[in-house]
């Protein structure tokens, strides 16, 4: 009865600790969500805007590379082949409570981002008990690797993915009679939702390291499905990116060398677990 009693009491002890953690990292998001609120002409006219505007490092690297083009292969490269982002159309707001909506939700997805690092760092005091010696000395770095694959991988979609997303779909028309008149809505959806998804991604090496910790993945596994890791990445950046072959290739390339690195993860994993 009192083993029970001790269990059972070990378990809601258990319990206590994650609810602290979740408050905590709430508590975080929440504080960098106002901050981001009241800095709302830096979020949106700098930040969520950037990626409209002509002068996006995006299109200046890009028109920069179509002048150098052209004058290398002219045959091959017109003058502003690939200078893309100019002139895009403004954006407008349909609903009433649009603008205010999208302020809120902006301000939360930045303050999640903002307070990434943190969140990594809670999550990593709450796992790290339930750890081997040998097991935290091997998974030293989490907070840092999965903080720098998923900064990485936010700035990966904000600076390559958004502004070809943007520009494609800003410009693209089936007809001289439709005129393309974008809202805020669509528009902020369509960043945020890249943004995200490629900070997702870049957390492959993450997941193949607990999967393998766990017994699910093996580097013989990994390697035995690359052919089926292809095609997935090709999918993945058909659903995340316009339907141009130059930029799935973009999302395409960075997801085949992490899964590259994923492979040489969980060798390594197999590898101490063996030793």
């Amino acid at each position: 009865m009192s083993d029970s009693h001790s269990e059972e009491m070990s378990f809601l002890d258990h319990l206590e600790v994650l609810r602290w953690h979740l408050v905590r990292s709430v508590s975080a998001v929440l504080i960098a969500a106002i901050v981001a609120f009241i800095f709302k002409g830096f979020i949106f006219d700098t930040v969520i805007f950037g990626p409209k505007k002509s002068d996006f490092p995006t299109y200046r690297f890009l028109c920069k590379m179509s002048d150098r083009m052209s004058e290398l292969i002219p045959s091959m490269f017109p003058e502003g082949a690939i200078c893309i982002g100019q002139d895009l159309p403004t954006l407008v707001n349909l609903s009433m409570a649009g603008q205010f909506s999208a302020h809120i939700m902006i301000s939360i997805i930045a303050g999640i981002i903002i307070a990434f690092p943190y969140l990594v760092w809670e999550v990593w005091r709450f796992i790290k008990p339930g750890l081997q010696t040998k097991e935290r000395k091997y998974a030293r770095g989490f907070v840092s690797a999965t903080t720098f694959l998923f900064m990485s991988g936010v700035a990966f979609g904000y600076f390559v993915i958004s502004p070809l997303s943007i520009n494609f779909f800003l410009n693209y028309q089936v007809s001289p009679e439709v005129f393309n008149n974008p809202t805020l809505s669509t528009y902020v959806s369509l960043v945020t939702s890249v943004v995200l998804a490629c900070g997702a991604v870049f957390e492959l090496p993450v997941f193949v390291f607990f999967l393998t910790r766990a017994g699910v993945l093996t580097p013989q596994i990994l390697r035995a499905f690359r052919r089926h890791a292809i095609v997935a990445a090709l999918i993945l950046s058909a659903i995340i990116t316009p339907p141009d072959i130059f930029s799935q290739v973009l999302v395409t390339i960075p997801i085949l060398v992490l899964y590259q690195v994923s492979i040489w993860i969980s060798g390594m994993v197999v590898k101490s677990a063996n030793d």
